[in-house]
Order: C-alpha cells, then sequence, then structure tokens
C-alpha cells in the first residue's frame, strides 16, 4: 500500500480517527491520534513529537522526533464503535536530520532484516505462539488473579462465555489482516492461545503488537482483564510466547530443510541452532525480561529451564517440531524460552542474530537431548553431560546480557543503554520491594 491507498481505505471504512502507533523499549505501544483533516498532511510529511517524555528514546535537549507511517500497517480496530470508528498505523522513528532514530525498537529490526537480505539472500520467518490469561474484574485499586473459566487444555463448551470472547477475538484479529490458524484453551484455567500463521519477522512483531491490545480492548469490553504476564497465578502453568522460525530464500525455499539429514535439518539450522544455544543465557535478558519471567522458567510447569536442543522432548530450550510429510516448508525451530512480556522486535532481532553467529563460526551442534528428561537429572549429571542451565533470575540474566557484546552489537548502543537502564531499575525495584510472601515467612516468626 501507498499513502493513496491508505486514504482511500480511510474513506470506504467510514474511519473517523487514525492512532499513529510506535512502541518504546519495553514493547508498550504509545499512541498519537489525528483526525482525517490530518491524515493527508501525516502521510505526506510525518509527525512530530516530543521523543525525552517516551521510555528510553531522547534526553530533554534532543526531544524532536519525525514519525514517518508505513501504509501496509494500516488496519480498522473492529472493536470501536461505528459512530467513532479508528484505525491504526504504525510508524518509523526518525532524528530531525532525516537520520532513522538508532533507538526505535522496530526499525532497528527492519534494517536488520533488510541488509540481510540483501548481503544473504535470507528472510527470517517466525511464528510464535501468545499464551495470555483471561482473568475477572475484581477490584478497582488492585486486582487479585481470579481466572475466568475452569477449563483445562483444549477444552471446548458451547455456552462457555471464554469460548465466545476468544472466537470474537479471533474475527477481530482476522479483520485486521492477521492469518489465524487456531485458538483455544491452555493448560491453566483461564488460560487461552491464538496462533496466527507464520511471517517475516517485521510482519510478525507488528502481528504480536496488535494482537496483544486487542485482546486487551476486547476483554475489557466484556468486563474481563486480559494479562499477558508470564507467571500471575502461583502453582500452574504460566504463559509462553514459543516461537517457530525458518529462514527462507526470496524464491520460497525453506534453507533449514535437508531431506538427506535424520530431523531434515540443513547444515545451516543445526548452526542457528548451536548459536542461539551458545548466547541463550545472555539472549533470556531480551526474550523473557520481567522479573516474573523466571517465575516461570523453572521445572514442572512445562516451560524450559536446561539448554539443548531435541526433536520431541519439550523439556529442551529448542524443540525440532515433526514437520509434515511431504512439505520441506514446515521445518521449523521451536524456540521455547521467550514469554509474551518481551518487545517482540527486539526478541526476534537478538533470536536472529543469535542464530546467524553460529552460522558464521559455523559453531558444532551438540547432540539432541531427545531421550533424556533432563528434569530428572540430578545436577552432577547435568554438569557430566554439559547441560547449563537458563538464568534463574533477571538480575543473573542482565549480567549475561552484559557479557555479550556480540548481542549488544544486533541492538545497538541506544538500544542496549535504553533496555539496561530500565530493566536494572525493574529489578531495583523489585529487590527492595517488600513482598506479601515475606510478611507472611516473616513478619511474626523472625
Amino acid at each position: 500500500m501507498n499513502g493513496d491507498d491508505v486514504i482511500k481505505r480511510i474513506k470506504e471504512d467510514d474511519v473517523k480517527f487514525i492512532s499513529f502507533q510506535f512502541t518504546d523499549v519495553n514493547g508498550v505501544v504509545k499512541s498519537v491520534d489525528g483526525s482525517l483533516s490530518q491524515v493527508e498532511k501525516a502521510l505526506k510529511d510525518g509527525i512530530w513529537f516530543d521523543g525525552s517524555s517516551v521510555e528510553g528514546f531522547a534526553r530533554i535537549q534532543e526531544s524532536d522526533m519525525h514519525l514517518v507511517i508505513d501504509p501496509d500497517t494500516y488496519a480498522v480496530l473492529p472493536w470501536t464503535p461505528k459512530e467513532m470508528r479508528r484505525a491504526r498505523v504504525l510508524c518509523d522513528i526518525y532524528l530531525p536530520n532525516g537520520q532513522p532514530f538508532s533507538g526505535d525498537p522496530r526499525g532497528v529490526l527492519k534494517r536488520r532484516l533488510a541488509k540481510m537480505k540483501e548481503e544473504r539472500n535470507f528472510i527470517f520467518n517466525v511464528g510464535p505462539e501468545p499464551e495470555f490469561f483471561l482473568f475477572l474484574q475484581n477490584g478497582r485499586d488492585t486486582i487479585h488473579p481470579v481466572p475466568h473459566d475452569v477449563g483445562g487444555y483444549f477444552d471446548f463448551s458451547a455456552d462457555d462465555e471464554a469460548v465466545q470472547v476468544r472466537t470474537e477475538l479471533m474475527q477481530a484479529l482476522t479483520e485486521m489482516g492477521l492469518e489465524i490458524e487456531v485458538g483455544h484453551h491452555e493448560v491453566a484455567l483461564g488460560q487461552h492461545e491464538i496462533d496466527f500463521r507464520f511471517a517475516d519477522a517485521l510482519k510478525t512483531a507488528d502481528n504480536v503488537l496488535t494482537l496483544k491490545y486487542a485482546v486487551k480492548a476486547i476483554a475489557a469490553q466484556h468486563g474481563l482483564i486480559a494479562s499477558f504476564m508470564p507467571k500471575p497465578v502461583f502453582g500452574i502453568n504460566g504463559s509462553g510466547m514459543h516461537c517457530h522460525q525458518s529462514i527462507f530464500s526470496p524464491e520460497g525455499e525453506n534453507l533449514f530443510y535437508d531431506s538427506q539429514d535424520p530431523y531434515q535439518l540443513s547444515t545451516l539450522a543445526r548452526h542457528f541452532i548451536a548459536g542461539q544455544l551458545l548466547h541463550a543465557r545472555a539472549l533470556s535478558a531480551i526474550v523473557a525480561p520481567t522479573v516474573n519471567s523466571y517465575k516461570r522458567l523453572v521445572p514442572g510447569y512445562e516451560a524450559p529451564v536446561y539448554i539443548g536442543w531435541a526433536q520431541v522432548n519439550r523439556s529442551a530450550l529448542i524443540r525440532i517440531p515433526q514437520p509434515y510429510p511431504d512439505k520441506p516448508d514446515t521445518v521449523r525451530l521451536e524456540l521455547r524460552f521467550p514469554d509474551p512480556s518481551a518487545n517482540p522486535y527486539l526478541a526476534f532481532n537478538a533470536m536472529l542474530a543469535a542464530g546467524l553467529d553460529g552460522v558464521d563460526r559455523q559453531l558444532t551442534c551438540p547432540e539432541p537431548l531427545n531421550r533424556l528428561n533432563v528434569y530428572d537429572l540430578s545436577e552432577e549429571a547435568r554438569q557430566e553431560l554439559g547441560i547449563e542451565m537458563l538464568p534463574g533470575s533477571l538480575f543473573e540474566a542482565l549480567t549475561a546480557f552484559e557479557a555479550d557484546e556480540m548481542l549488544q552489537d544486533a541492538l545497538g548502543e541506544s538500544l542496549t543503554d535504553a533496555f539496561m537502564k530500565s530493566r536494572r531499575a525493574e529489578w531495583e525495584e523489585f529487590r527492595t520491594h517488600v513482598t506479601d510472601w515475606e510478611l507472611n515467612r516473616y513478619l511474626t516468626t523472625a
């Protein structure tokens, strides 16, 4: 699409307002709203805004920034009322001198993918599986997370309101351009998953962003709270965002496929696996970026803890899903430790950089953990096999990231500084906060 196409669509869709959107370093959606009278000018000249008030963007003396609209991201927000119909476009961020802003998560990923396609003839595809909870709204100031339903994995009830809400969500996302594959109840009470078809990493990151705020908006209309928090409830499964990855040629050939390999994996795929395993501990800071993320990444709840790969072993960090017979394009790598609190632009950028480092250095892929339940091994046995663990806390993950120059280079200095400042601040706030668990444990016993 171009600017003229957007104007035409706006008229056809009877849109009254446009939201010009972008994200901060943590993946939080920021929006500047405009009336129709401003759209043509914005499409031509962009929109100026104050970047000093946005997390990780600019100092006060360097505040002016420029939003440049990506017309291909136009979509109507189906849940908005007809008389106030609203659409959105995503934007890239530029400096006053016309240069791309190096702290724009979407722009950095976009440029990395374009450079890779030009230099390597690679297209990086991602198919995520974002999970979320629907909770009852049971308070104004504080919310105690009470699951909205009592279903289990793949459960269905025709009169279940959760099914109705999920169906409405899938319809809205379809109208916004996502190619929805399946939606279903997940393992935990109140937990759901909506999967959409894989696409190149930029489009997929846009889709993750779209899914998250669409789910939240529609849930709110039903008096519910949608949460993408990795571990909102103690004692039950948390929410992950498993990411299926592949590299295609521009002609549509899956470069991860090799019919002669026992797992149908090409040499490229094996090097890619090796790179992600090598950088896994540092990568966790980006793909599992909150204090709460590490409450999910513990043994016993179907989340990976140990660094390794396998075809059928779901305790492994990277799993090779069974491809469809005679369909080379379905060969892929499933990275299982990302969660939906991650900024998808940063996550996909870092995932790609880690994999390509393995390709460039031709790293040897270790043996798979196919018949080994790593959860059952003693610490001594794991050490003997050379199986490392993911970090046990955000602090540990950030320490690993600070030591990984390759991943920092992938994000660039601006994004790295902004990300580390934000995540260190979260850790410090958590470290000094007194929790209910501590009060229950120590108030009368210490």
